[in-house]
């Protein structure tokens, strides 16, 4: 026997599974509440309503946007140097192929024409906090992913507009009337899907994932696209002939277990179209870290621990501005031939000052000495932050 629920928040214990409109609900208990019971599945019509807005190459489109001069030209935000790295590329940028993290002089060989602007964090952050503030008008469920991209829950529907497609509409719009910088919005039932949307109508378009279409929408997609699927997994599991969603989900979970351990359940749930991470507010880092590549290869052991010395104290002072310690540090070595070395330390408790963290980083990067070949690149983190999270609330009553 099935007991017919008006909201599924009457009964927050159980699990609500959005594989599509209608929603199955399993509960051996009786209901306390008067609830009409029925031989028909229990039919539960709220789903969540996800947005996740991206903006548009972001950090160049604000460079474009603060100077009229790059407008209709590639440009990278980054440093030209020989060492130098791409953080972003605008949209004529990419049409040569140049795309973020590339190196400076791959970027210029594809596009000489490529004009290099320095980063401006302080204004990208500022820019930011503006449509973090349009986000508020909309929902208080906020989960940023970074400076240009965050989730939002908008199921309580605070403005009163018909539909999650609307809300997103009406966000891009403020977004560009306050700031003239465009974005693309996913709209979905879940995180992942809504991420996946995002994409499909970029630059300065949105796109829909009902749970009608949620399944056909993954199964045609290439797994490389799939969010938390990177180049390495993506190969293997091209060796194993899965190419796309619908590979994907006739896997078996013991098969996906075998081969990838413990991502194996959430690639089984993923390609079913299952994913129920809640949008969380204020969510707390995991990690600070602080790396820098030199113009010159270092060798000497004075100039690699002052290196090592200078990205501690850049971590530290994240730390001590954001009042986060972490009890594990890691000193990433990258040599001048591309080969990588890591190593760390955990401690039993906090890092507890400045010098305790340049004392580890430097002894850490001393069990490479002497180093096999010049350093390109060295990089501190720190990691194991003490935090409580608790999980978002549930908002209902908004049609995607």
């Amino acid at each position: 026997m099935a007991y017919c629920l008006p909201v599924n928040s009457f009964f927050p214990r159980l699990r609500v599974s959005t594989l599509g409109v209608l929603v199955v609900l399993v509960d051996t208990a009786r209901p306390s509440v008067g609830l009409r019971t029925t031989d028909s599945p229990i039919v539960v019509t709220e789903i969540r309503k996800i947005i996740h807005v991206d903006m548009d190459a972001f950090y160049a489109s604000v460079e474009q946007r603060d100077d009229p001069a790059l407008r209709g030209r590639p440009v990278a935000v980054g440093h030209g140097a020989k060492r130098g790295v791409v953080a972003a590329a605008s949209y004529e940028a990419r049409a040569f192929g140049v795309r973020s993290a590339m190196p400076s002089t791959t970027a210029m060989r594809q596009c000489p024409e490529l004009v290099f602007v320095r980063p401006r964090f302080d204004v990208y952050r500022a820019v930011s906090q503006q449509i973090r503030a349009i986000f508020a008008h909309y929902t208080a469920l906020v989960e940023p992913l970074s400076l240009d991209e965050a989730y939002l829950d908008v199921s309580g529907n605070l403005r009163g507009l018909p539909s999650a497609s609307a809300t997103a509409s009406e966000i891009r719009a403020r977004i560009f009337s306050e700031t003239g910088l465009t974005a693309s919005a996913g709209i979905s039932y879940n995180k992942f899907l809504a991420k996946l949307a995002s994409d499909h109508r970029k630059p300065n378009g949105q796109f829909v994932v009902t749970p009608a279409t949620g399944l056909s929408f993954i199964s045609a997609l290439p797994v490389r696209r799939f969010h938390g699927v990177g180049p390495v997994t993506a190969d293997k599991m091209n060796r194993l002939g899965i190419f796309t969603g619908a590979d994907l989900a006739r896997q078996s979970l013991n098969f996906l277990k075998q081969h990838f351990g413990k991502a194996g359940p959430w690639y089984y749930s993923i390609a079913r179209g299952e994913d129920d991470r809640a949008v969380t507010p204020h969510r707390l880092r995991k990690s600070s870290g602080s790396e820098t590549t030199f113009s010159d290869d270092l060798t000497d052991i004075a100039a690699i621990e002052a290196g090592v010395t200078a990205m501690a104290d850049e971590v530290w002072a994240w730390c001590e501005k954001a009042q986060s310690f972490g009890r594990t540090v890691t000193v990433k070595i990258k040599y001048a031939d591309f080969r990588q070395a890591t190593r760390s330390r955990t401690l039993r408790t906090r890092v507890a000052s400045k010098d305790a963290l340049r004392d580890i980083s430097i002894g850490l990067v001393r069990t490479i000495f002497p180093p096999i070949t010049g350093i390109r690149l060295l990089g501190v983190t720190m990691s194991g932050f003490e935090r409580d999270e608790a999980p978002a609330p549930v908002q209902l009553g908004l049609d995607l």
